[in-house]
């Protein structure tokens, strides 16, 4: 993490975000079980327990965990009814999803010596291709090639239009770029962050400052974890609804 040779103090922060094989020291194959795989494998357990086991028997006074359950389920339910309207209910199962697994997985990569897998473009990068793909197939399907509406601006001036649509279509398809990497850069450099202030905690005469900061941005990246699940889910019902109003 942090060693103190003839340069100076060297602290290699990214090392954490090194994918390994869970099992042996080999090269990572397209079959190969990682520190990744195993800690994507957790966040769909956690999810499960969350919403399936802790539902199970639902009382009319809830428990801890039917509590929080239903705290998250009415959250993301009103967000898409606010977001996408009453049409965009019907893909709530899946934004619903979307979101729970996010942010298990943001809370899971806050355990010490775990893998954050959110940190990693590759993960986050498929989540947003889903996105894109099922509103770009949603907008086609619903509204025919009235959804290229979407890129054409109507109220602008004719003249400016065609440049207009250009502009738009670009950043339609930028989409999923800004939408991976807000998630993966957010969750990676907060994590770097810490590490640090960690590298730095043990040399005794910066230790107390250096942990206060470890201390100060762990509790910043608690709030993180939750807001970053927060705006990729918002973002997702955003995309929907132009998918389903593609008007301007």
């Amino acid at each position: 993490m942090a060693a103190e040779g003839g340069n100076g103090i060297s602290i290699k922060p990214m090392e954490q975000f090194k994918v390994t094989p869970l099992f042996g020291d080999g090269d990572v194959g397209m079959f190969t079980i990682t520190n990744v795989t195993f800690w994507l494998f957790l966040a769909v357990v956690a999810v499960t327990l969350l919403m399936v086991l802790t539902t199970r028997g639902r009382t009319v006074v809830p428990d801890r965990g039917q509590s929080v359950a239903e705290l998250a389920y009415g959250f993301v339910y009103k967000m898409v009814e606010d977001v996408a309207g009453k049409e965009g209910v019907r893909y709530f199962p899946y934004i619903m999803t979307l979101f729970m697994f996010i942010v298990c997985a943001n809370f899971l990569g806050l355990i010490p010596m775990s893998f954050t897998t959110t940190s990693h473009i590759a993960v986050t990068a498929v989540l947003a291709l889903a996105v894109f793909i099922s509103v770009t197939v949603i907008g086609f399907v619903k509204n025919g090639t009235a959804f290229l509406g979407l890129f054409w601006v109507s109220s602008a001036p004719l003249v400016l239009r065609p440049i207009l649509a250009i502009i738009e279509l670009i950043s339609y398809f930028v989409r999923p770029v800004s939408h991976s990497v807000r998630l993966a850069g957010a969750i990676l450099a907060g994590h770097a962050v810490i590490k640090v202030f960690a590298g730095f905690a043990v040399f005794g005469a910066i230790a107390p400052l250096a942990i206060l900061g470890m201390v100060g941005i762990y509790a910043l990246e608690v709030v993180v974890a939750a807001v970053q699940a927060y705006v990729f889910t918002i973002l997702t019902c955003v995309y929907l609804k132009d998918a389903l109003h593609p008007s301007h």
